[in-house]
């Protein structure tokens, strides 16, 4: 995320964002404005020249307090601009044509899809980096030819492009397919190893996923093979879907009362709050596959673990195999919208009320319902800031993937009435024990809102004004 500024005290921060903070509080929350505002996006844009052709590239890092563009070299000497973050700003801007008809999101969709076209190789892997004179970073490590992270982001953005913008512009929707279609023998050969697995101690790992065993990066993929099979729907491709899902769900372990309560690994034993789709793509491809099995395995995470990282606080990563290892900083944007724009699948999924609240909920960590109490998006900036690095210090920097993914998880939050009305609640207190977790939220309208999950009967529950009173009162000792 580069080099953090000066620490500064969790008073600090609170000062430093809390007019923008007052602002947002006294929004209504019924027709209230979007708080999606693309300038800090447009500030991150410019257009290059990639192998002959001219292409919209997104800055890696702009850091406080000007925010003048920043390269990266935390790898060695990576490069200005990635197909990472063009294709995260290409779904984005994608889904903001397709949900608000904006039309300047359009131009800006195509400018990164053709950054994004560029970087793939004839044989179908992709590039990331590129240098400032718009020359490709062929040996980096963070950028070499590969079929992996960028190479799933890049079908991700393609797939995506080829089904927007079929009505809009056939042609470029033409040449996206194409390039999917040069990707898709890559992940075919991934199911050359389909029903292996490795045993890791009392958990095995499915070998078919992409880097072996990961479940994250394979999510990602898979949010893309689902939007081209919409465009695309052939037999063929629904099996390499299926078989992929089948992945993910091997990686899952537990249930509501049993460790590690139905989270999906994302690497081996490894599980981290990051990158981890595995819930979107889930509920994603158990509708549009019509396969039950998949949602069930969305909704175990959902209504098992989630509820635990609502109440007792996100937690960055954790080895499921040893006990006492989670970390819970250094907390990011790329962690919190997976977890939100899951819920908000969910929710359009099933019609369950309880997961477009647990959208809302989550997505609050940008409006300051973190552990710094800060202000993680500005929506008068359109700044989604790099993070929260402990209780009392944020990066203030803002750089392409911090703000890209705060658009977008408020982008499909804020798609829900449901789960817009709780972007501005805050966790006062709550408990956990082994049969029950709950916690109290409060808006700053003083409505009240309890999370609970019994564990025990595995049932999962959203109390509002006097039913939420009553079980705090229960609650309280006598």
């Amino acid at each position: 995320m580069g080099a953090y500024p000066p620490a500064r005290s969790g008073r600090t921060i609170s000062r430093l964002f809390l007019l923008a903070a007052c602002l947002l509080a006294a929004a209504p929350v019924r027709g209230q404005p979007s708080l999606l505002n693309f300038a800090h996006l447009d500030h991150l844009t410019e257009r290059k020249t990639v192998r002959g052709v001219e292409v919209s590239v997104v800055h890696v890092y702009a850091n406080y307090p000007t925010y003048d563009w920043v390269g990266a070299a935390e790898s060695g000497q990576e490069g200005v601009a990635c197909v990472d973050d063009a294709a995260r700003a290409a779904v984005l801007c994608l889904r903001a044509f397709e949900l608000r008809k904006d039309r300047d999101c359009l131009e800006r969709a195509r400018g990164y899809l053709r950054f994004v076209l560029q970087m793939q190789a004839p044989n179908g892997e992709f590039y990331n980096f590129i240098f400032g004179d718009g020359t490709i970073n062929r040996v980096g490590k963070t950028s070499a030819k590969s079929f992996g992270w960028w190479a799933a982001r890049g079908v991700w953005a393609m797939s995506t492009g080829a089904r927007i913008l079929g009505p809009a512009d056939p042609a470029l929707a033409d040449t996206l397919k194409r390039a999917v279609r040069r990707s898709l023998p890559h992940v075919r050969q991934l199911l050359a190893r389909y029903r292996h697995f490795a045993r890791l101690g009392n958990y095995r790992a499915p070998r078919w996923l992409l880097y072996d065993s990961g479940a994250d990066a394979t999510s990602e993929l898979l949010l893309g093979l689902l939007e081209f099979y919409r465009v695309n729907p052939d037999t063929s491709l629904a099996g390499v879907i299926l078989r992929l899902s089948e992945g993910l769900t091997a990686m899952q372990d537990g249930n509501a009362y049993t460790y590690p309560y139905g989270l999906h690994r994302s690497w081996e034993t490894m599980w981290h709050m990051w990158g981890n789709s595995q819930t979107d793509a889930l509920a994603s491809a158990g509708m549009l596959l019509k396969s039950p099995g998949l949602t069930r395995s969305a909704e175990l995470e959902a209504r098992s673990f989630y509820p635990r990282l609502l109440a007792e606080g996100f937690i960055k990563e954790m080895d499921v195999a040893r006990t006492g290892s989670s970390l819970r900083f250094e907390q990011i944007a790329y962690a919190v919208r997976p977890m939100a724009a899951g819920l908000a699948r969910l929710f359009e999924t099933t019609g369950k009320r309880e997961y477009a609240v647990m959208a809302g909920l989550a997505a609050s960590w940008f409006t300051g319902n973190n552990p710094a109490g800060a202000l993680m998006y500005d929506s008068t900036t359109g700044r989604g800031l790099d993070g929260i690095r402990d209780s009392g210090t944020v990066n203030l920097n803002s750089g392409a993937e911090s703000t890209v993914e705060a658009l977008l998880t408020l982008l499909e939050v804020e798609k829900f009435p449901e789960a817009r009305g709780y972007l501005r609640y805050r966790r006062i207190t709550g408990t956990s024990t082994p049969s029950e977790v709950w916690a109290l939220f409060r808006d700053p309208g003083l409505h009240e809102l309890v999370l609970r999950l019994d564990a025990q009967a595995a049932v999962l529950q959203i109390l509002e004004g006097d039913e939420a009173a009553r079980f705090v009162r229960g609650r309280q000792p006598r």
